[in-house]
C-alpha cells in the first residue's frame, strides 16, 4: 500500500486547520492505534508551525510551503519544503535542553517532534529550498 498527498499553502499560522484536515486524507483506512496517529498529527502541526515561524519568520505571506505526506505500510513520512535561511536541526536539538528544564518555548516544537518521530531531518535540496523529513512508524 502506498498513498501520496501534497498541498502547497501560503507561510500562514491561520491556514494551520486547512493543513491538519489535509492531511487526514493519509489516514484511510485509520490507524488502528490513535495515540500513533495523534502522534503524527503533531508532528505534521508541530512541523508546520517550526517553517512558517522560524525558517519563513522574515519572508512575504506569499511565500509558499509544500507539505507532502506518504503512508506506506509501516510508516508515514512527512516531508515539508522551506526557502528559509540555511538551519543546523541537528546542533539546535543538541542546545535545547530537555522539557523540564527548557522554561522558553523556543526549541520546544523541535525537541517535541525529536521526541516522537522515528527519523528527523533538515536538510537543503538541489532547488535552493529545505526540506523538513519526519517518519513516524505505526
Amino acid at each position: 500500500m502506498k498513498n501520496k498527498i501534497s498541498l502547497k499553502v501560503n507561510t500562514d499560522l491561520t491556514v494551520s486547520h486547512q493543513v491538519l484536515s489535509w492531511f487526514e486524507q493519509i489516514n484511510q483506512p485509520p490507524i488502528p492505534n490513535k495515540e500513533i496517529w495523534w502522534q503524527c498529527q503533531t508532528l505534521m502541526i508541530e512541523g508546520f508551525t517550526n517553517i512558517v515561524e522560524h525558517a519563513h519568520k522574515n519572508l512575504p505571506l506569499e511565500t509558499p510551503i509544500e507539505i507532502e505526506a506518504v503512508r506506506l505500510n509501516e510508516y508515514i513520512e512527512i516531508r515539508i519544503w522551506s526557502q528559509g535561511e540555511h538551519f543546523d536541526l541537528e546542533q539546535q536539538l543538541q542546545k535545547t535542553s530537555e522539557f523540564e528544564e527548557n522554561e522558553q518555548a523556543r526549541g520546544r516544537g523541535l525537541k517535541i517532534m525529536s521526541v516522537i518521530a522515528d527519523k528527523l531531518s533538515y536538510k537543503p535540496t538541489g532547488d535552493n529550498r529545505y526540506c523538513l523529513f519526519i517518519s513516524k512508524y505505526y
